[in-house]
């Protein structure tokens, strides 16, 4: 068995891209999704997509998807709660509190960590878990700071036996996502898979209409617009409005963060 990886597969595109990158590098990838009643589910849906899609070009992943619905009243956040919108605009602290979903990432990882060390005591082999955590030029969620990380992962080697045969493997923790694309450009090719095809196939917005239109307008979606331009490439996913204008709203919100 080659190189063991147990990912958090969102159908965003930072996890797709991790995705591409730990199979360009030769690792068995076992992806697990989260279904934890989330507005953007469709974002599942997506993983799905690109799970068959890469399947068909002969590149087998295993792939689970978690239901953790049962948790969603717990849970105070703009995504997962109906009665509160998700803000619009560049990522800033005080709309990122909206749409942080208390111990997400947390919750997440025991799950990836608990199945990736499964897997090390089985196989007797190292197993690392991937995540797609990020940075960027704007404040940066609490659970996807290094300290955070760093702290979860001694937690978790002080709570398991054979805690030695598992790592944390977070590339892309002190990059942006123009980073993860160009990543993926390499990789995908590699592979000899459709870039477009493959990120066609993700969903950032955090407020998509009923049609799976992403709005253009949660920090996460303007995140996104502007990496694509970054790399000089036009997001392949529909919006509600034509590139032309997405971009241009979302040049115009940067515009407006930078000058605060």
């Amino acid at each position: 068995m080659s190189k063991i990886a147990v990912m958090s597969l969102s159908g965003g595109m930072d996890s797709t891209g991790l995705l591409l990158d730990l199979i360009a590098d030769d690792y068995s990838v076992h992806a697990i999704s989260f279904d934890y009643g989330q507005k953007h589910k469709i974002e599942i849906d997506k993983a799905k997509k690109n799970i068959e899609y890469i399947s068909s070009n002969g590149i087998k992943v295993e792939h689970d998807i978690v239901d953790l619905n049962s948790i969603v009243t717990l849970l105070d956040s703009s995504l997962t709660d109906d009665s509160k919108d998700v803000p619009e605009g560049h990522y800033e602290e005080e709309q990122m509190k909206s749409t942080v979903v208390p111990n997400r990432n947390s919750i997440f990882s025991s799950i990836v960590y608990a199945c990736a060390l499964s897997k090390a005591i089985k196989f007797d082999k190292k197993v690392i878990v991937a995540l797609g955590v990020h940075s960027g030029d704007h404040a940066i969620y609490p659970d996807c700071r290094p300290e955070f990380y760093n702290s979860l992962s001694d937690a978790f080697s002080i709570g398991n036996w054979d805690s030695d045969k598992v790592s944390f493997y977070l590339p892309y923790l002190h990059f942006d996502k123009s980073y993860i694309l160009k990543r993926a450009l390499i990789s995908s090719k590699k592979l000899g898979l459709e870039f477009d095809k493959v990120f066609f196939n993700t969903m950032t917005s955090y407020n998509p209409d009923s049609e799976g239109l992403s709005s253009g307008k949660s920090g996460a979606d303007v995140e996104r617009i502007l990496a694509f331009n970054s790399i000089g490439r036009k997001d392949p996913i529909k919006y509600v409005k034509k590139w032309d204008e997405i971009l241009s709203d979302a040049l115009e919100i940067e515009k407006k963060y930078i000058e605060r």
